[in-house]
């Protein structure tokens, strides 16, 4: 009561902030009419005056009216559009590092104009970041007219792109492109060995664009480049034979829906082992022995993929057109779109192409991962803008520390949203869609139709086509066509099914797109009169559309069922009722669908029988509409906490990840890292005398041969270590100061070998090797730690705390494995006469998850001995034996015979 009482009076925060950024607006308006009096050369060369004030000591604050109101200006002189007043606060809450919810039609594209213009006034760069590549170049070519026109560069990351051409696009201005491209451009970027190699500049500002989307939605999927594993296609395939047969006996295993979990009961687990023994896959112990730990492994994923993977919903098989060969697609479970080319984790997506019969390929290594909450908090200023962001106020401020400010519409919000439908079965909720789209189209009405999966679109299409109502498909297998056929959904009598709300990004416009149907339809005719008027009759016959459509009601949105996010649903009903334009929206359900069935009450069916609810009768009440609100918000929390969870985990290995990266710059940056190898001999050196030779320990009580075997191992030193210990007074000090006088020794017979120059070159590359080969096996046991920390819990530990524990102890022993490869490899390292130029050998190569199938460049693996080139030592000549005493005795003797100097003419 008290709660709502101060609302009335006070107001809420979201209005308090509009409040604030209503009283800026007049200020931008106000240096409209000098600006409208200025050329267009006068109005591009403000931003040069820009610049030039900032560099005197002004801020971005102080700049702000004046710049938007030339983004204004410039918006209106090269595209026809005027920033409306809301748009001018939104702009400035993506300024001050906020969320800008906005609902569909109210032109986010160009409000970020705003703030992008002024941020890229620093020089530093601007990222726009977009959900698929079709918006990076559609925003890139269609914003970049107002950026050019002012004198600023844009740029564009999309697929494809070489390393030169991505450098160029990063040093723009303001650079558009997609999550999956930063993300991983940044993960490559930390696995090149030049700084001249690195596309990105450091971090500064950026927008991202449904920001519900990707940082919501995609931020359970953490972008991972990876590199081949051990190939165990085979076994994927004899395993997929027996899971099979298994699933066809329901009794076999236990599956849980709502937590999306399988597992074998205690009956199933013998049938398994029966059958794999039967096979010959199960060779020796039980399933659970020790040596069988991969193949239970295998069974799970095999399991998972067959009892909660559905084709045409989760997945779809598609023949690669680059290779005609078919491929198991990921479908994106919030957009219906295809994500091209990235695959699932762990194993399972093989389980599921083993499932299709199609062929598997092989399994990937982690060589570098980080999630998208992690990526984005890299920028040290974060702004995003959604039509539907404040279902999520909690987790932005929580995960992000972005804050959510609701933007009014321009227009009051026209769009009647009718009480859902529920129905008994799927069969009944079906037959009154289609009676409603029927009578949508008998009034000239177009219809959005909303579904949660391609099987089910698919379904929808075929009911439709019974029917003989004509319509378009708008789902994963059809996304090519996505922008045409949204741009065309608004036509009378339209009817487009879409598959959850593929499409964002392009407006569904009354009466249909005239600039779009004029690009499809007169695309190839010259320019000429006749074009012109075919065009002129086109835009003419869309404004008649748009006036029968608005009398018709508007465009009317169908979902077919309730997502399990509020916010999933208010994107489809967004499509409807923009700029305030007349629509309606209506959900029908049933009790078969999925979150009435996992999430609802086992007995509501029976309940509405009793009550005398008859075949293909309906329960129309607000109270239902509350009952599933509630629903949602309970599993919205759920899975907010799975992902605050997995965020917990991630943070541990972020923190390793920083200091990893941060540390792999500071020796790409150096020229010299002579002082760093040396101190980590010292230390190598006196980790080994302190295992040999334990604390005020008597001589009889050293490992002696250990430590000789262990010097001999790691600097090929046969060193006297018997003889040193048998000495009066010597201790353990006195063996480590011994040691490392003659590694010491070793490596500057090395350094004049190779040449002050060469050597600074290989210690720098063998350093940079190594951190990559430790960091990758750090990875694959951060990987198998994070499987099995769950367990702990059963013995009363906190899982996240033995996790964080684990993982510093792991991290530890990695630096302890990189001093020790580093020495070992610098000790042991000869000069050879091939190849002439020195250059890492790569063992294994990295596959984008997101571009998987295409080559990718590996940069991961160290030479046991690195083979260098180095000149002719000075004064040899090989055809003069007289000169080869010159030669250094560790290099090739240049008689040629391959050997060593000192092992040939050079021989005492």
């Amino acid at each position: 009561m008290l709660h709502r009482l101060a609302r009335a009076v006070f107001g809420t925060s979201n209005d308090r902030l509009l409040k604030a950024y209503r009283k800026r607006v007049p200020a931008i308006a106000a240096h409209e009419p000098a600006l409208k009096a200025l050329s267009d050369e006068a109005l591009a060369a403000k931003t040069v005056e820009f610049r030039d004030r900032l560099a005197k000591g002004a801020t971005l604050d102080d700049l702000l009216p004046e710049a938007f109101a030339v983004v204004r200006e410039a918006a209106v002189r090269t595209l026809g559009q005027r920033h409306f007043d809301v748009q001018m606060i939104g702009g400035m809450v993506l300024h001050d590092g906020r969320i800008a919810e906005m609902k569909t039609g109210e032109g986010k594209t160009l409000v970020a104009t705003l703030p992008a213009y002024l941020n890229a006034l620093t020089g530093k760069g601007v990222h726009i970041v977009t959900v698929n590549d079709y918006l990076a170049k559609r925003d890139a070519a269609w914003m970049g007219r107002i950026y050019t026109f002012l004198g600023l560069t844009v740029g564009v990351i999309v697929h494809g792109l070489t390393d030169d051409e991505r450098r160029a696009a990063y040093a723009a201005d303001i650079t558009y492109g997609t999550n999956n491209e930063f993300g991983f451009d940044y993960l490559r970027d930390n696995m090149k060995y030049r700084f001249e190699d690195m596309v990105q500049r450091d971090f500064h500002y950026a927008i991202v664009d449904e920001v519900d989307s990707i940082l919501i939605d995609e931020a359970r999927t953490p972008l991972i480049i990876s590199g081949p594993a051990d190939d165990s296609s085979e076994l994927y395939r004899q395993v997929d034979a027996v899971v099979r047969v298994l699933v066809q006996d329901a009794s076999t295993y236990e599956k849980d829906e709502k937590l999306r979990t399988v597992s074998l009961t205690e009956a199933g687990t013998e049938r398994v082992e029966a059958m794999l023994r039967e096979a010959g896959v199960l060779k020796e112990g039980n399933l659970y022995d020790i040596g069988n730990i991969s193949l239970v492994h295998h069974l799970n994923q095999s399991l998972r993929a067959h009892t909660l993977f559905r084709r045409d919903v989760d997945y779809v098989v598609r023949r690669d057109p680059r290779d005609n060969v078919q491929k198991i697609v990921i479908i994106d479970e919030f957009t219906g779109r295809m994500m091209e080319g990235r695959r699932y984790s762990d194993g399972l997506h093989q389980a599921l192409e083993a499932k299709e019969g199609v062929p598997v390929q092989q399994e990937n290594q982690t060589l570098a991962s980080i999630t998208f909450q992690n990526y984005f908090r890299l920028y040290p200023k974060l702004a995003g803008m959604t039509g539907t962001a404040a279902t999520e106020a909690d987790e932005f401020a929580e995960i992000y520390k972005l804050e959510v400010v609701e933007i009014p519409t321009n227009l009051p919000v026209a769009r009647k949203d009718h009480d859902d439908e529920v129905y008994r079965t799927a069969r009944e909720k079906y037959e009154a869609v289609i009676r409603d789209i029927e009578a949508a189209r008998a009034r000239n009405q177009p219809v959005l139709l909303g579904t949660t999966s391609i099987e089910k679109s698919e379904h929808v299409s075929a009911l439709l086509r019974q029917r003989n109502i004509p319509h378009n498909v708008l789902n994963a297998r059809f996304h090519e066509q996505e922008a045409a056929i949204i741009a065309q959904a608004g036509r009378p009598g339209a009817v487009t099914v879409a598959t959850n709300m593929a499409g964002r990004g392009t407006d569904i416009q009354l009466g249909g797109n005239a600039e779009v149907q004029i690009a499809l339809e007169l695309g190839g005719m010259p320019d000429g009169p006749e074009k012109e008027a075919r065009a002129a009759a086109i835009r003419a016959e869309v404004a008649a559309n748009r006036e029968i459509v608005k009398a018709a009601g508007g465009l009317y949105v169908i979902g077919t069922e309730r997502h399990e996010s509020r916010r999933i649903d208010n994107q489809l009903r967004g499509r409807s009722g923009r700029q305030g334009d007349p629509g309606a929206s209506k959900f029908y359900l049933s009790l078969e669908d999925d979150l009435m069935r996992i999430f609802g009450s086992d007995r509501m069916g029976g309940m509405l029988q009793k009550l005398g609810l008859k075949e293909g009768e309906a329960i129309v009440h607000p109270w239902i509409n509350k009952a599933l609100e509630k629903a949602q918000k309970k599993v919205e929390a759920r899975n907010f906490d799975t992902r605050r969870n997995l965020l917990k985990y991630d943070n541990v290995m972020n923190d390793q990840r920083r200091e990893v990266y941060a540390q792999r710059r500071e020796f790409m940056k150096a020229e010299d890292v002579s002082a760093t190898v040396a101190e980590m001999r010292e230390e190598v050196v006196a980790d080994l005398v302190a295992r040999c030779i334990p604390e005020n320990a008597m001589p009889e009580q050293w490992d002696v041969a250990g430590l000789h075997e262990e010097t001999l191992r790691l600097f090929g030193l046969d060193l006297p270590i018997k003889d040193w210990a048998a000495e009066e007074g010597i201790d353990d000090e006195g063996v480590r100061e011994r040691i490392l006088r003659e590694v010491e020794a070793l490596m500057a017979r090395k350094a004049a070998d190779f040449g002050p120059a060469l050597m600074r070159q290989v210690e720098k590359s063998v350093l940079l090797q190594v951190l990559d080969q430790v960091w990758k096996e750090h990875l694959l046991a951060l990987d198998h730690l994070r499987q099995g920390i769950g367990l702990r819990a059963y013995g009363q530990r906190d899982p996240l705390n033995e996790y964080k524990t684990e993982a510093f102890a792991l991290f530890n022993r990695m630096l302890g494995e990189l001093r020790e490869r580093v020495t070992g490899l610098l000790a042991r390292v000869e000069l050879a006469p091939p190849p002439p130029v020195f250059a890492p050998q790569m063992t294994a190569s990295r596959l984008d998850p997101a571009f998987a199938g295409e080559a990718g460049g590996g940069e991961t693996g160290v030479l046991e001995r690195p083979a260098v080139r180095r000149e002719t030592a000075s004064g040899v000549d090989p055809a003069d034996p007289a000169t080869w005493h010159r030669t250094p005795r560790n290099a090739p003797c240049p008689c040629g015979s391959g050997k060593k100097y000192k092992h040939c003419h050079g021989r005492v």
